[in-house]
């Protein structure tokens, strides 16, 4: 992986762009399994029905903006997703033990729509960001933040939680901080989306094209 390619903005903001979006995906799914099971007591059967508003908003959402992309490029999509994203989880930074089935419907279909609204315009961000021999490796770091946005947000949520536990506040109080570091990610999906889609981010793209075009020719020639 050549680090000049970090330059194009585009192609930056799809490698920071997944670590957001999937962190908040990984904290979400593991802080909620645990509060609907372990403080609602709702059955494993339960819990799965809970989900389906997010499942069935991704579903939606994830073709639409595949076509707002195809038209409009990646702002209108990044928009949306860090709406739905902040709107959940401001949500969700003040669940207790009573709170209304209907705002937690209400909260897990946000953010099914912030979740299913960025990943068209993560791989869209990386594969435009890198000359067009490149975008191969583009697609490959794209997925491997992916990964790691995962693994980070499971592992930062269950730290969050634990530090809350050690205080002695209850579980839907320790979870409090982890919705508004949500909250923060969504903010971040914003700025990338407003950054990555101006003149100023496009340009450092046909910069780098035009870097690697030139670096691919010398080495040819000095091949020969």
């Amino acid at each position: 992986m050549d680090l000049r390619f970090f330059r194009s903005v585009p192609f930056s903001s799809a490698t920071l762009l997944p670590l957001c979006a999937f962190a908040s995906f990984g904290g979400f799914l593991f802080l909620n399994t645990l509060y609907l099971e372990q403080v609602r007591g709702f059955s494993a059967f339960r819990t799965g029905l809970f989900t389906l508003p997010l499942a069935i908003m991704i579903i939606i959402c994830a073709p639409l903006s595949g076509r707002l992309v195809g038209v409009h490029g990646t702002r209108p999509s990044l928009l949306a997703a860090s709406t739905g994203l902040v709107l959940s989880s401001l949500t969700l930074a003040h669940l207790n033990i009573g709170t209304p089935v209907v705002l937690l419907i209400l909260a897990y279909a946000s953010f099914g729509v912030g979740y299913g609204m960025v990943n068209p315009a993560i791989t869209n961000n990386a594969v435009a960001g890198m000359p067009l021999s490149q975008a191969g490796v583009a697609s490959a770091i794209a997925s491997t933040s992916r990964q790691v946005g995962a693994a980070l947000g499971i592992a930062v949520a269950g730290t969050v939680v634990a530090a809350g536990h050690a205080r002695g506040s209850d579980f839907t109080q320790t979870t409090h901080p982890m919705w508004w570091i949500v909250t923060g990610c969504g903010a971040v999906v914003l700025l990338l989306g407003w950054v990555s889609n101006t003149p100023w981010a496009h340009a450092s793209t046909s910069r780098v094209a035009q870097e690697d075009f030139l670096f691919t020719n010398r080495s040819g020639r000095s091949d020969i």
